[in-house]
């Protein structure tokens, strides 16, 4: 069962520093068993995901206030929501890699980068057309219909069905229409900035029916009360999925020991290496391209790639701290391996922490004000390729301790890759 200890907010840094600097597992062998460890991943993933939802609930609530009464002001409110709402999401990435269940569900929630102009209005700049994408300017929020293929989709009225039909459409990863960034879309809209200072910077306006500022303004309302809806309808289904009998856990479960050991250390290397170091990260620093970067609109970049740190880090030590500031504990990974090998289990504690260290490194230049996460990707800005570069670096050791722990327990996983890591030439 897991732990429970109460703390308040302000300690929240006190008890993972702590957790870092000594682990949770240290003294005397605890003689943990990998059946311990993966009940209690499991427990994780439940509360993980339940803070997830409950964000989501509290960022529905900021935007029906907004939508009650659009102001800068209620805008501001609902950004901030929006941005809390990642905190306790991004830490669950790591769940996606090793786990199909997660992994088949996971688009409907964070796919990214999306096709702006398949949702509103876009910039002249945009673009009317793409090769790639027969919606890439549809603006389905301007539009009674939507041709896909062969049929005519009503689009009178904006609804969940409406939006689970189109999302995907074509098979174009880009037709995003539910999830995080459809909303963050929403709030914000275009950052076109480049790699210049600022982000999106949609009025709040746009949604002001009685003073409607670039069409639509009822429409568009109705699109962000059901894209947030649908993303609470979505996180609650995973909430049940790693709940005790839940179908993710039954899954877990049909692995064995072995296997589900395994899985935790795939979802950690994955996310390490081929999707953050290399998708998220390196990909844009070779092109110098803003719109690589993952929460694009809101530049709220950096925060997403350190939360995505702060959850391996918790899968790993079996420790994650909630959003009301109370810390879950209980048999780790971490634990198990160093009652085995507890050189190699430092090396990954030492890793972590390092790549931990490098992405705060990020997220305390961007908090600042003095370097958003895009504009340190542009090209002839030494200090922020440094600060980049040396982050990916951090989290390909990372990756390499992890594979260390694999080899150690005696286990095999496959390592998500990245073009942009293992064959940079050709995305160049």
């Amino acid at each position: 069962m897991p732990i429970f200890l109460n703390r308040c907010p302000r300690s929240r840094l006190v008890v993972f520093a702590l957790a870092l600097g000594a682990g949770l597992n240290v003294g005397p062998s605890l003689a943990t068993t990998a059946d311990e460890v993966l009940a209690h991943y499991g427990d994780l993933a439940h509360v993980m995901y339940e803070d997830s939802a409950a964000a989501a609930r509290r960022l529905q609530t900021a935007t029906e206030v907004f939508l009650a009464r659009p102001t800068p002001e209620t805008l501001a409110d609902a950004r901030r929501f929006w941005r809390a709402a990642r905190i306790p999401y991004m830490q669950t990435e790591a769940l996606r890699f090793g786990n199909a269940l997660v992994d088949e569900w996971e688009g409907r929630v964070n796919s990214w980068p999306l096709d702006e102009g398949l949702l509103d209005y876009v910039a002249d700049t945009y673009g009317t057309a793409s090769d790639e994408n027969p919606l890439y300017a549809a603006n389905i929020i301007a539009s009674d219909e939507v041709r896909i293929g062969a049929r005519t989709v009503d689009a009178s009225v904006i609804d969940r069905d409406f939006l689970r039909d189109l999302h995907g459409a074509y098979g174009v990863d880009a037709n995003v229409v539910t999830g995080y960034h459809a909303i963050e879309f929403l709030l914000w809209g275009q950052d076109l900035n480049g790699t210049g200072a600022g982000a999106g910077n949609r009025p709040a306006s746009d949604y002001d029916t009685n003073a409607c500022t670039n069409g639509n303004c009822e429409r568009r309302a109705a699109f962000l009360r059901v894209v947030t809806e649908l993303l609470i309808a979505d996180l609650d289904e995973m909430v049940a999925a790693w709940a005790p009998g839940g179908a993710a856990r039954t899954d877990l479960a049909a692995k064995g020991a072995g296997g589900g050991l395994a899985t935790i250390l795939t979802g950690i290397g994955s996310l390490s290496y081929g999707e953050l170091a290399g998708e998220r990260m390196k990909l844009g620093l070779i092109l110098h391209d803003p719109e690589e970067e993952h929460d694009c609109f809101s530049d709220n970049t950096h925060n997403s790639h350190y939360y995505d740190q702060v959850g391996m880090i918790a899968f790993w030590q079996g420790q994650y701290v909630r959003t009301d500031g109370s810390v879950v504990q209980g048999p780790s990974l971490r634990g198990y391996t160093m009652e085995r090998d507890a050189d190699t289990a430092a090396r990954l504690d030492a890793a972590m922490a390092n790549a931990r260290l490098e992405l705060l490194r990020i997220k305390e230049t961007a908090d600042s004000g003095r370097m958003a996460y895009d504009q340190m990707l542009a090209a002839g800005n030494d200090e922020g390729f440094s600060l980049v570069q040396d982050a990916i670096d951090a989290l390909i050791a990372q990756t390499r301790a992890t594979e260390a722990v694999v080899a150690s327990l005696e286990l095999q996983i496959a390592v998500e890759g990245s073009d942009s890591l293992d064959t940079p030439a050709i995305v160049q």
